[in-house]
């Protein structure tokens, strides 16, 4: 029910009494402390005051009255105190009035990482009202887009209830202004609404349907409204004597019931009269009775008592309690011609099935969806049910320290903004160069840069939802080669690789053989690869000839990576050739005790698995450097590894499992590069993440042409891995060259 602000109580002085209105709220007082709730409520009010320089209901204070409202509608739903913490000073914050540093220092991190998650939700607004495009409402797939695009966005069930009570408060604040009726409401009818329909909170999916119903669809909403007014008091009078006819019987039944009347909602009733194409007169759920029942047996025994005081009516009669819905939905259903032979819909459920359809606790989005376009299992629906899973366990435990530990998901998708304000669906990890795929094929082929929120950013920057991407195109299709090297990172999707190859594909063959040979010439002389046969290479790759082999590189039918497989393969055949092609020779070696399971961390040093402890691949273990006989390799509960560490801690080393067949070998790399801060970390930095061991490095800088030349030996597993690593060096800041040396 919309609460007006003139029921807020008040002080003497015309302020609201926050004391008497925090003890009037549905909070449990022994979970929630009411002290700091006030405390962050004495923090909003005198933001606005500051803002405001006198007590006045101007928009400082109309910000502050949506905080009560705000948290009127958490308390409603049973949210924990950082909920409605983060609510109350929600609205300060987004106006500038209260940052979330200081948010974070007087209420701790959780608040303010609600707080800014509901920020970045909100900024989906704010992008529509600066493009001034009315993407709210152009169709229902971009729509559908916007509301899976708002998910994405949320890791905390909490943040997605903190902006629909936001919204709600919203649309109910723009009753008299005409201004921002019509704007509210269109977002919230194409986005907020469904959203709160798919968590399944009825309650405020119908306030907020019947409001921008209301606004957006006046002469329909007023024409429904009068027809129900008109209707009201009998109507009213009727339920309350169906109510007592039925209560009586259940009374003497012996089944205890609630019984409640329940008025369909104003924009339901037009729904369905547009969906089925009847008259108002044919709406026969006007009038409806719910029946909560204590358990499931209740639930049958009421539905025979029903049936044999009114007349069903046939083939209106659902089981769902039998036969529950695929989403998890419950209740009985049935429709029976009631007092004076009008008809009476009847709903007979337990408690907590009635609980988990008005609150969201179990799956209802599919149920009377107005968005029933997901008929099977998708990654939104699954974090849809997730949300919704999360606040059933949450209601369970109504502890909101561990409950924070439970809101992170894995996010599959990312949505980000076209420069008209349109959403574009990605896959997660897509670059500025797969958005540009993605909009148009040409696009991609003209692709020279793009702008991240107006930043211009490298194409293989990895994209996040929310962001605003432009792409910079030249006057020709021009795709580079390099885009098809997976290693580099341009291009993510399958889609946008296929066009690329493509594109290639229909230029001449003689141009793509020019490329292609370039290109491996390149790659194979920075491996220092000065011995392959090419036409042996060419046999392994099923081409006819190595001129087909270069025109499939120049079309991109065949990637680097690929040859490099083929041409470590070729090594593999028998040690000789591998000698002469690759001259690599494992760094590592097998322990002592005959067993292949190599020891990684501690080199080529020797290691044996300690008598005392024998420990077993998978286990926790450590290794103790002994005097003259390597490695002892103990398990990390070891008693004696314990008293060793003791006595001699700086002997004890980390070393871990790793595949017997992994074998890794010691490779010489140069790198040359204009010196700067920060060029070695970002160079170890980029090993680390490849995982690559380094052992040893060596650094000249000729302070004249500021020129830093690194001479680095790594511990390497095949070509593939040191092509990427290449690879990956060469792209970082000022990295002019890096290739692999040998010795003569």
């Amino acid at each position: 029910m919309v609460k007006v602000r003139e029921d807020f109580p008040r002080l003497e002085n015309g302020n609201v009494d926050i004391a008497a209105w925090i003890e009037r709220l549905p909070i449990d007082k022994q979970v929630i402390h009411t002290a700091e709730l006030q405390r962050a409520f004495e923090v909003a009010e005198k933001s606005a005051a500051v803002a405001s320089d006198s007590y006045t209901n101007d928009e400082n204070f109309d910000s502050f009255y949506t905080a009560l409202e705000m948290v009127e509608i958490l308390a409603d739903l049973q949210l924990d105190q950082d909920s409605l913490i983060a609510a109350t000073l929600f609205r300060a914050v987004r106006e500038n009035r209260f940052s979330i540093a200081d948010l974070e220092k007087q209420f701790g991190k959780p608040v303010a990482k609600l707080v800014d998650g509901v920020l970045r939700m909100a900024a989906i607004s704010k992008v529509n009202a600066e493009l001034d495009a009315p993407v709210l409402g152009q169709s229902e797939a971009q729509s559908e887009t916007i509301r899976k695009m708002l998910v994405a966005l949320v890791d905390d069930v909490r943040v997605a209830l903190i902006k629909l009570a936001e919204r709600t408060s919203a649309i109910r604040a723009v009753k008299n202004r005409p201004d921002k009726r019509y704007r509210v409401a269109r977002e919230v009818a194409d986005i907020y609404a469904p959203l709160a329909h798919r968590l399944g909170i009825g309650h405020i999916k119908w306030e907020l349907e019947d409001l921008s119903f209301r606004y957006l669809q006046p002469l329909a909403y007023k024409k429904i409204a009068k027809l129900l007014d008109e209707k009201r008091l009998d109507r009213q009078h009727y339920i309350e004597d169906a109510i007592s006819i039925l209560d009586k019987a259940l009374k003497a039944d012996d089944i205890q019931a609630d019984i409640a009347g329940r008025a369909k909602h104003i924009y339901s009733i037009w729904r369905k009269m547009q969906r089925k194409g009847i008259g108002f007169s044919q709406v026969y759920d006007i009038r409806a009775l719910r029946v909560l029942v204590p358990d499931t047996k209740s639930c049958y025994a009421a539905l025979g008592l029903v049936h044999g005081l009114w007349r069903n009516i046939p083939n209106e009669f659902d089981d769902y309690i039998a036969n529950p819905k695929d989403n998890g939905y419950r209740s009985l259903h049935t429709a029976v011609i009631g007092p004076d032979g009008k008809v009476l819909e009847i709903q007979i459920r337990t408690k907590t099935m009635h609980e988990e359809a008005e609150f969201g606790v179990c799956s209802h989005w599919m149920y009377k969806g107005t968005d029933r376009s997901a008929k099977s299992t998708n990654s939104y629906d699954e974090k849809i049910a997730w949300l919704r899973q999360v606040l059933d366990w949450h209601e369970e435990s109504g502890s909101s320290s561990d409950v924070a530990e439970q809101f992170t998901s894995a996010q599959d998708r990312v949505y980000v903004f076209t420069p008209d304000g349109h959403v574009v669906n990605l896959q997660n990890g897509a670059t500025p160069l797969d958005f540009a795929y993605h909009i148009h094929t040409e696009v991609g082929n003209r692709c020279r840069g793009a702008k991240v929120n107006g930043r211009i950013v490298p194409l293989t920057y990895t994209l996040k939802t929310g962001e605003r991407v432009e792409i910079l195109t030249g006057k020709e299709s021009e795709p580079r080669r390099d885009w098809l090297q997976s290693n580099l990172g341009y291009l993510k999707t399958s889609r946008a690789r296929t066009k690329v190859q493509h594109w290639f594909r229909l230029q001449a063959k003689e141009d793509n053989i020019i490329a292609g040979r370039a290109l491996l010439d390149k790659e194979f002389k920075r491996l220092a690869l000065n011995s392959i046969d090419y036409k042996y290479l060419a046999d392994q790759m099923n081409c006819a000839s190595v001129d087909d082999m270069y025109a499939s590189v120049g079309a991109g039918e065949i990637s680097m990576s690929q040859l490099i497989r083929a041409a470590h393969n070729i090594a593999g055949r028998d040690d000789d050739n591998a000698q002469s092609i690759l001259r690599l020779r494992p760094a590592s070696s097998k322990s002592n005790d005959g067993s292949q399971i190599r020891i990684s961390g501690v080199g080529n040093l020797m290691t044996y698995f300690a008598r005392c402890c024998k420990p077993l691949p998978g286990e926790a273990i450590a290794g103790y450097i002994t005097v003259g006989r390597g490695v002892s390799v103990h398990r990390q509960d070891c008693s004696k590894l314990l008293q060793l560490q003791s006595v001699e801690p700086q002997r004890i080393i980390t070393v871990d499992w790793a595949d017997a067949q992994i074998d890794t070998y010691p490779v010489d790399i140069e790198l040359e590069a204009y010196d700067r801060q920060g060029l070695l970390r970002d160079i170890t930095q980029q090993l680390a993440t490849e995982k690559v061991n380094v052992i040893s490095l060596n650094t000249i800088t000729d302070t004249a042409n500021h020129m830093a030349t690194m001479k680095i030996r790594l511990e390497i597993r095949d070509l593939a891995t040191l092509s990427d690593v290449l690879s990956r060096l060469n792209g970082l800041p000022n990295v002019v060259a890096v290739k692999r040396i040998r010795e003569a």
